[in-house]
């Protein structure tokens, strides 16, 4: 699913974030544990290494992420991504908040006093989180929080004493995603807005990722057996156990209802910790798939 999502406000934060990158001791990088990868902007790694800032890189909803290919991720970056420090977290979780600006700190020993604070900047693309840190550093609600891609517009600055200040930016995508499968991955995770998606197409790859890697989630929450089933059967079969019928229409059913009541289930963790990419996956993927024209 090739996708050119790109809303004008969006260029502005770029030239914004670009500027912002000068004056930041450390970029925060917030990513969907779910899918690392796949929700990392790569206008962002452009931005950090072009002024050589060390990256904390936040593996947010690892609540909702399956573990094992969690502690994968963790692995791979903090073993093979020099200047790269990567841990899960959950930013609803207060305790998990506050660990943030002494990581930042290690990354950045020499920033530790008035007259040098240690500056950090949030970025990340749309509804990874981005705002519920911000408000779990601050202590208090700055941020507007929503869950809706690209609630926050504006870059903010706090400060969180005399020797730190946060610098928060605005959901940052960049202008196409060149792999189908990124696609789906941040459709399904909510990274991009209804509008530039068919929920249905991200309903049949989610179901087809589900049927291969975790065919007991769809058992347990669903009810049915899933032996010989496809996506597309999986749907029909969501919409026969929810009841999504199309009205008037003699028991026919409404598989565009059915789609969203699938990725609502897994956006939420009602089908159980579910991780879209692995290393492996990641590494299998971009050796068969060529990039979308």
């Amino acid at each position: 699913m090739p996708i050119q999502w790109f809303p004008g406000h969006m260029t502005s934060a770029r030239k914004k974030a670009a500027e912002t990158m000068a004056m930041t001791d450390v970029v925060i990088e917030v990513l969907d544990a779910r899918c690392p990868e796949a929700s990392s902007n790569p206008m962002i790694r452009e931005l950090r290494l072009a002024r050589q800032r060390p990256c904390l890189r936040l593996l947010n909803k690892a609540d909702l992420a399956d573990a094992d290919a969690t502690k994968a991720w963790l692995d791979y970056y903090n073993n093979r991504q020099p200047g790269v420090k990567a841990v899960a977290i959950s930013c609803k979780k207060p305790g998990d908040a506050a660990k943030v600006p002494a990581l930042c700190q290690s990354l950045a020993p020499h920033r530790n006093d008035g007259t040098k604070p240690l500056r950090m900047m949030i970025m990340g693309i749309p509804n990874v989180g981005k705002s519920t840190l911000l408000n779990a550093l601050a202590k208090k609600r700055i941020a507007a929080v929503g869950d809706e891609p690209a609630v926050t517009k504006q870059q903010q600055r706090i400060d969180l004493s005399p020797r730190q200040t946060l610098f928060d930016t605005p959901g940052l995508m960049w202008p196409k995603i060149e792999h189908d499968e990124d696609g789906y991955m941040l459709a399904a995770s909510h990274a991009i807005g209804v509008n530039a998606v068919i929920e249905e197409e991200v309903a049949s790859f989610l179901a087809g990722l589900l049927l291969a890697r975790y065919p007991d989630r769809l058992t347990r929450r669903y009810g049915f057996a899933t032996d010989a089933m496809d996506p597309a059967s999986v749907i029909d079969a969501v919409a026969r156990k929810r009841g999504c019928l199309v009205r008037g229409r003699n028991g026919e059913y409404d598989r565009e209802k059915a789609a969203i009541v699938l990725l609502t289930d897994y956006r939420s963790g009602a089908l159980g910790r579910i991780s879209l990419e692995t290393p492996a996956s990641r590494q299998k993927a971009l050796a068969q798939q060529i990039p979308s024209p």
